[in-house]
């Protein structure tokens, strides 16, 4: 039996459709109803209605240590992907969810001797760059001026190994921007549907960005293996900003963006939105640190999974007019 956490989040979803079709018992934690009508969502738009009856819902929460316990029971790998995301530069959530909460899933995935573990985390948790580029060897620098989301992925990776620590065989992989369909307003599909209703900015900073298929099919790959203690980039390509936004809008049959943001335009931007967010108790929309980022040239390199698993990735650019194909038609 798989369990899989975040199961009505993007990855968790397809994680649970990729499992079914390769005929594994799934078991999904919720939170409520109407989150599962996201991953049923999902099933319905790949026509796959009937694998969705197969998935055993277990009701519970990462923080409820006791009705994880039950969702536990006959469970021999797990696949956590559950976290949650803000940009609150200080979230007492995030931290709860992603670094208590993975710390209750690493807990108990050694109190009821779990075969094996994968972990979900992010690129945003990876170390400073190595000549320029940054692999699974690139030091986390406590110093660095980064996101609370960052900090708590990180800190959901120390709980993580502590387990492989007490005997439990772990994987961690850390996506870049994932990109997939079924949940068109969630998530990097956010993206879609600001260009789609018109985006006049962008910026000339890079990034990591990954199909979700790539990263499911990966983790699936790495928890039939042997290999344990190790972490794995998926980045199918770094692409800045601005090509980006330009593939965005080309997919959804609007103007390109066509305005330069320079660092010092975005760096007042998010000044002003911090005055707002604080003035009427509202979430930041653009943080200091997400204004960094925008200009920031950040390499990742996936050649580890490359060559340990002679793994091969989707073109990013065809992912790109897949989600934009379902953007433009919601």
């Amino acid at each position: 039996m798989n369990l899989i956490t975040g199961g009505t989040g993007l990855v968790g979803a397809h994680l649970l459709l990729f499992l079914l079709e390769k005929g594994e018992k799934v078991r999904a934690i919720y939170r409520n109803e109407a989150s599962q009508k996201k991953t049923k969502g999902l099933f319905q738009l790949f026509h796959k209605e009937n694998l969705f009856t197969e998935i055993e819902w277990v009701k519970a929460d990462i923080t409820d240590i006791p009705a994880l316990e039950k969702a536990f029971e006959s469970v021999e790998y797990v696949y956590h992907c559950a976290a949650y995301v803000s940009l609150s530069s200080s979230d007492e959530k995030m931290r709860k969810i992603n670094i208590e909460g993975t710390a209750n899933i690493a807990n108990l995935c050694i109190d009821f001797k779990i075969k094996k573990l994968c972990y979900v985390s992010s690129v945003a948790a990876l170390g400073d760059p190595i000549n320029g580029v940054i692999t699974e060897e690139s030091i986390w620098n406590p110093f660095r001026n980064t996101s609370e989301y960052a900090i708590t992925k990180y800190g959901g990776e120390i709980e993580v190994f502590r387990a492989a620590q007490e005997g439990v065989d772990v994987v961690v992989v850390n996506p870049g921007i994932i990109l997939g369909l079924g949940f068109p307003t969630k998530g990097s599909s956010a993206f879609f549907q600001k260009v789609k209703k018109g985006m006049l900015f962008y910026t000339k900073g890079t990034s990591g960005f990954v199909g979700v298929s790539d990263v499911v099919r990966a983790m699936y790959e790495l928890m039939k293996s042997p290999i344990s203690s190790e972490k794995f980039i998926l980045v199918s390509e770094n692409l800045s900003f601005q090509d980006f936004l330009f593939q965005i809008a080309d997919s959804v049959g609007v103007k390109r963006p066509r305005f330069y943001a320079s660092p010092f335009m975005t760096n007042l931007a998010s000044k002003i939105d911090g005055i707002i967010s604080f003035l009427f108790r509202k979430e930041r929309s653009l943080t200091p640190s997400m204004s960094k980022s925008a200009h920031s040239k950040t390499i990742f390199s996936s050649q580890k999974i490359k060559e340990t698993l002679n793994f091969e990735f989707t073109d990013i650019r065809q992912y790109i007019k897949e989600v934009g194909q379902e953007a433009k038609d919601y």
